[in-house]
């Protein structure tokens, strides 16, 4: 490999045709399912399938076969195949959906309003992770242009991955024998704690979570003549989220809810504190005087990745202050959104979560919790030989420093999925969503630099796995490493 010539091939690759069809891509105001209803009438989805695809059909990949897949009823998928120089497979996966719009962003700047100011292209969904697509088939096309032989790629792209992931089962299966079994699985859609070098996710966490609603009244009342009469649903609902959270350390309560941290993740978090400092917690935009949740920054990693924590990302029942008259109100309700440990199983969590809640209700009053989401987080098996030396090579061609290892705080379900239907197969799961870069809130904003070695990386990767394969080393020795962490289980 010419890696000057591959470093080239990619920024051009970049500069000239991915860039500004991503430009093309944050216009569209593609929202995930959950977030827009309607989305099937509304045709935005199938704007941001038809440009992706219609940017993938162009490329001079040999072989390829561009799809968009569609299921009654169901987002659709892209799906591409490329032959490659030998039976074995790879899986290259992003998503196209988005996040909703959020408040907060700059008065020049909004979530479908592209726009670039230095190494930075602002708008919704281009790292998180409308470049996936771009990305991977770059990469192929940069060993393709040096005559490099890969294995056979597999690029899927769904539409659904905002909102868990709930329709990706269904394609997967109807797809199955097309995808064939990888021997290794490339993920675009995590994070990264610095510019600086690659970094892998190790592990993901689950989510559970749904709308709680306290109701104590038919209908709102003078407060003047109720309080002290009716309990407030407001107070009932601090009542409730006491069981599962303590409101003065935000430690979750709930035993069931936490496993067993490996000994290599409490390592590997370690590293990562000493590698990013007070980077952990000065990445987010604290207001003055605001101080993270506890000072060892090792034990910040591990909240973010290996512990329960919960979060609460709406309310219903509450008129906005300026037209909040005197009235105790009929009810209260609240969006929960629960991060999972990557072993606990988010099906049982969930279940564990609307029992605690539902049950016993104060007062008598009416409480229902209706599940929204509950998908298991995932825990990466151990790297094979072949893939941690050439992660190392990769990181320290294309960025300079050794590549990093930590958890991730968020979900990406297709993991969990993949991992249970290919019990052999090595993950290289990366991303770009580093530092302020702000993925689901406002000004969030795709870095380019970063973008191109990622995309450089992965070349790199496909190529040693090539050889890998044509080694025997990416079958038997994977699967017994994958074995090997399933003792990891925590007892959700």
């Amino acid at each position: 490999m010419n890696t000057e010539q591959l470093r080239a091939f990619v920024s051009a690759k970049w500069d000239e045709e991915i860039v500004p069809c991503l430009v093309d891509y944050i216009r569209i105001p593609n929202k995930s399912p959950m977030f827009d209803a309607d989305w099937a009438a509304h045709g935005y989805m199938d704007q941001a399938v038809e440009l992706l695809a219609a940017w993938a059909r162009a490329q001079p990949v040999a072989g390829m076969q561009v799809d968009v897949v569609r299921l009654q009823g169901r987002t659709p998928l892209i799906f591409i195949d490329i032959p490659g120089n030998n039976d074995d497979c790879v899986v290259l996966y992003g998503h196209l959906d988005k996040q909703p719009e959020m408040t907060g962003w700059a008065d020049d700047l909004g979530p479908w309003t592209p726009v670039i100011k230095g190494d930075r292209l602002y708008g919704r969904g281009g790292a998180d992770d409308g470049y996936a697509i771009f990305g991977s088939l770059a990469a192929i096309l940069a060993l393709q242009e040096q005559g490099i032989p890969h294995a056979r790629c597999v690029v899927m792209i769904e539409a659904c991955e905002e909102s868990g992931s709930y329709d990706l089962p269904y394609y997967v299966d109807h797809l199955a024998q097309r995808i064939g079994k990888p021997s290794l699985v490339v993920c675009l859609d995590s994070g990264c704690g610095n510019y600086d070098q690659l970094w892998l996710t190790t592990s993901l966490r689950g989510i559970t979570g749904g709308n709680l609603t306290v109701k104590v009244l038919e209908e709102g009342v003078h407060s003047g003549d109720a309080s002290g009469v009716v309990a407030s649903s407001f107070r009932v609902l601090r009542q409730l989220l006491n069981r599962l959270e303590d409101e003065t350390t935000g430690t979750i309560r709930a035993q069931e809810l936490f496993v067993d941290i490996p000994a290599q993740r409490v390592a590997q978090a370690q590293r990562s504190a000493q590698i990013l400092n007070d980077a952990v917690y000065s990445k987010f935009p604290f207001v003055n005087g605001m101080r993270p949740m506890q000072e060892d920054l090792a034990e910040l990693v591990l909240n973010r990745t290996w512990r329960p924590a919960l979060s609460v990302t709406g309310v219903a029942g509450m008129p906005p202050l300026e037209s909040a008259g005197n009235v105790l109100r009929p009810f209260t309700a609240v969006k929960l959104s629960l991060r999972l440990p990557p072993t606990c199983d988010g099906a049982s969590a969930g279940e564990f979560v609307k029992s605690l809640l539902e049950q016993d209700p104060p007062y008598g009053c009416e409480i229902t919790f209706d599940l929204e989401k509950a998908s298991t987080g995932w825990n990466a098996p151990q790297l094979s030989e072949w893939l941690e030396q050439s992660v190392a090579d990769a990181s320290t061609t294309f960025f300079g420093p050794a590549p990093a290892f930590m958890g991730e705080g968020g979900t990406i379900p297709f993991m969990g999925m993949l991992g249970e239907k290919f019990p052999g197969a090595q993950f290289l799961i990366t991303g770009v969503l580093g530092p302020h870069s702000n993925a689901h809130g406002p000004n969030e904003f795709l870095h380019i630099p970063t973008g191109k070695r990622v995309t450089m990386c992965v070349a790199k990767v496909v190529a040693d796995h090539f050889a890998a394969s044509q080694a025997g080393l990416t079958a038997g020795v994977a699967a017994s490493a994958a074995h090997s962490h399933h003792g990891d289980h925590g007892c959700c």
